[in-house]
């Protein structure tokens, strides 16, 4: 998450992008943040990174990915 902080650009994006992937009615439970949910994280970086989804992702790889978004829409 710290990686994005250099790249105003993509402020709004990672903004968005956590809103988007948040579970419906976040703001109802603990720890009332935005968060995907563990499983899809997990499925995602297993699909990313291989093994049992429980590496982190690599920094660059979420600048990456926000500037991916910003450019889809």
């Amino acid at each position: 998450m710290l990686a994005v902080i250099p790249h105003p650009s993509l402020w709004w994006t990672g903004l968005r992008q956590a809103l988007v992937l948040a579970p419906s009615g976040w703001w109802r439970r603990p720890p009332f943040l935005p968060l995907p949910a563990a499983d899809y994280l997990r499925f995602r970086m297993e699909t990313a990174y291989g093994g049992a989804g429980d590496q982190e992702p690599a920094p660059t790889d979420l600048v990456t990915y926000l500037r991916w978004c910003r450019d889809l829409r």
